[in-house]
């Protein structure tokens, strides 16, 4: 968030050095250049991130405009079966098999059935669209993943998350996400140290500076604002990713901070239930019967009814409603006698769990709705704007000018032991914990050293 050199005579520099060094005067020439290189090198990953992410929080507004006519329907004065509805969407599609069920929340909204069908992508299903009134089916749209993204914005989504490239193209988004949190806190430490006249440059641009100096103040003050929301997109975004979210997995599992899930195994009836997918209603009592079972234990707004999964297994019903407060209760129903046979309720999650659902649902746009969009898009364009007022100071002070050089290499020999050997080792631990990361950064150094023993050659020569 700040400037790796320092910025002429102005009166935010350092220390002289003939005062007596402390230990951050010793630590940051190295802070400097690792905040130079990463934003450098990094910052292109970043601002594809921070672009494609701002699309993605506004393709929830962009998919009820351009999919209008599948999610609503006039409001009628009567309401279908849900097994009625269930059926219609099966006559449309007598291929497939219905694997669940998701009912209109609220008058005028359609009732979404989805279907599996071969040949379709991987987490891709059919979303057949039935007005609640009618039994007409409105229209056919793939769905993506457990949010149930219709087709613009699972393919916002998926550029988003990889590029289109497949899992090659996952690389880019964890390089991103592994180093936004470097580049933040270094930012963060860089731009609190400086020394100032007015603490009001602390938090807003200084418009009286000019030059080199007032791209500085912005990408302070910017960058300022916006860093806790960066580390939130860092370590939520890590979740997602390949390598390093694996390493996530393993280290919730360990710590018993996994999400918990429910039972369903069956009651004793269920195992001479036939497989529920095949039939357009439903297996047993039907849809209609384990949709009242779940009202009955208090679940209510947007539902998702899902089929049993083979013979035996019972019906699962859960609330989907992810804007605060969170409404994730669940319960599984016998399809013989309609009865339930376990629960899970949110409010019996863990601490842990409750806050790695909540960070998902805000990296998503879903915890807060509208307003978390609105703040992620700010988010973006925070990042985008440092990105490129960073890239500004870096080419201002290109080998080609003298004014504010990089600082130079070597930083860490002025570093003592105690302070260097344990960053050391933090650095190895990260680097194991996010690979990508540590790929990086080793290519960083190794680079660097090229760089500088090409420089003393040349001296030489």
């Amino acid at each position: 968030m700040t400037s790796t050199a320092d910025v002429g005579n102005s009166v935010d520099h350092v220390p002289a050095p003939s005062r007596e060094r402390t230990a951050w005067a010793a630590l940051r020439p190295l802070v400097l250049r690792l905040h130079f290189y990463a934003g450098v090198l990094i910052a292109p990953f970043l601002l594809v991130a921070a672009c494609t992410g701002l699309m993605y929080a506004a393709s929830y507004q962009i998919e009820e405009v351009v999919y209008q006519h599948e999610l609503t329907a006039p409001a009628g004065k009567t309401t279908l079966p849900l097994n009625a509805q269930v059926a219609a969407a099966r006559a449309a599609h007598p291929q497939g098999t219905v694997t669940a069920v998701r009912p209109g929340a609220e008058p005028g909204q359609t009732t979404r059935v989805l279907i599996s069908q071969p040949g379709l992508p991987e987490s891709t299903q059919l979303a057949v669209f039935v007005d609640p009134s009618t039994g007409q089916v409105r229209g056919t749209l793939e769905s993506y993943g457990s949010s149930g993204a219709l087709p613009v914005r699972a393919w916002i989504s998926t550029l988003h998350r990889q590029l289109h490239l497949g899992e090659p193209g996952r690389i880019y988004s964890e390089l991103a996400a592994s180093w936004l949190w470097v580049v933040a806190l270094g930012g963060l430490v860089l731009w609190l140290a400086r020394r100032r006249r007015n603490r009001r440059h602390l938090f807003v641009p200084d418009r009286a500076a000019g030059g080199l100096r007032r791209t500085l103040s912005w990408h302070g003050s910017v960058g300022l604002w916006a860093v806790l929301g960066l580390l939130f997109l860092s370590a939520t975004g890590l979740t997602w990713s390949k390598y390093a979210g694996a390493n996530v997995d393993e280290l919730r599992a360990a710590l018993d901070w996994t999400t918990p899930s429910i039972d369903v195994s069956g009651g004793d009836h269920a195992a001479h239930t036939a497989t529920a997918g095949h039939h357009a209603g439903g297996a047993g009592v039907g849809v209609d019967r384990v949709a009242q079972a779940a009202a009955a234990k208090g679940l209510s707004g947007p539902l998702e009814i899902t089929w049993p999964a083979k013979s035996g297994a019972p019906y699962l019903v859960k609330e989907i409603d992810k804007t605060a407060p969170t409404r994730l209760d669940q319960v599984a129903v016998d399809p013989t006698t309609g009865q339930v046979t376990a629960e899970l309720r949110f409010a019996d999650y863990s601490l842990a769990a409750k806050l790695a659902r909540w960070g998902i649902d805000g990296h998503m746009g879903l915890l807060f709705g509208l307003a978390n969009q609105i703040l992620l898009a700010a988010l973006a364009i925070g990042l985008i704007t440092l990105i490129v007022l960073g890239y500004r100071m870096w080419w201002r002070r290109r080998p080609t000018r003298g004014f504010g050089k990089p600082y130079p290499r070597g930083g860490w020999r002025n570093v003592p032991w105690v302070l260097l050997a344990p960053l050391a080792l933090l650095a190895v631990a990260v680097g194991i914990f996010l690979p990508l990361m540590g790929i990086s950064l080793a290519a960083f150094l190794i680079v660097d050293v090229l760089l500088g023993l090409r420089a003393r050659l040349g001296a030489q020569a």
